[in-house]
């Protein structure tokens, strides 16, 4: 006979059994139960269109993969995980403007907190104004190396991505096309790219799925 005293159904355990299987299934299907959109109006002006198109696939990644976005930025970038952790929860800022505020540090050899106390003084013109302010000009070396930056880190992911023009030296077997800059007039060159425009999405279903594999690379290894 069963003790009274003892509930006939554990709350606590459904709960969690609940939310593992919700968190299978969205795997299965290439979901997340964390998944976010991007804030209504979000843009992060960086003066160069390849750098906005992949700063807003780094935000939805981030947003979906949380801990490998963490320790990327940890253990890649140098950024303390509780600085990392305040910007995205208390903050509200988006995965790729936290990325995009220590890669620039990492080029400027300073801490990640330097660049996102630069991005609170004035964030109104966006990310190509805060470059510019730290002395990284578009076309330089040092907002090249910035580019080219973003490969090893969608490497690490596990996540395709498409170089455009500007990168094509330094990468020269990587599918490319031209993204559209305000000023410059870029044109599509998906002929040299497989599977044109849609690679970047077709794409991503497959990085996500080695990303979830791979989830964790690296785990706890970081400097906090």
């Amino acid at each position: 006979m069963s003790d009274p005293r003892k509930p006939l159904f554990n709350t606590r355990s459904f709960k969690s059994r609940f939310f593992a299987l919700t968190a299978s299934v969205a795997a299965l299907l290439g979901t997340s139960a964390h998944a976010q959109e991007l804030p209504a109006g979000w843009d992060p002006r960086s003066g160069d269109g390849w750098v906005d198109a992949w700063l807003s696939d780094i935000s939805r990644y981030g947003a979906r993969y949380r801990e490998p976005f963490v320790d990327e930025m940890v253990r890649y970038y140098g950024a303390p995980r509780e600085l990392v952790g305040d910007l995205l929860d208390r903050r509200r800022w988006t995965p790729g403007d936290v990325y995009y505020a220590c890669a620039l540090a990492q080029v400027l050899g300073r801490p990640c907190r330097y660049v996102v106390d630069e991005w609170d003084r004035d964030p109104a013109e966006g990310w190509g104004a805060v470059a510019l302010r730290l002395g990284i000009k578009p076309g330089s070396a040092e907002f090249h190396k910035l580019k080219r930056g973003f490969v090893p880190t969608y490497d690490r992911w596990g996540r395709p991505i498409v170089i455009d023009d500007e990168l094509r030296r330094d990468f020269p077997n990587r599918p490319y096309r031209d993204y559209d800059t305000p000023g410059k007039g870029g044109k599509d060159k998906g002929a040299k790219e497989k599977g044109g425009k849609g690679e970047s999405k077709g794409g991503q279903a497959r990085g996500d799925k080695a990303s979830a594999k791979s989830a964790g690379k690296g785990k706890g290894n970081g400097k906090d």
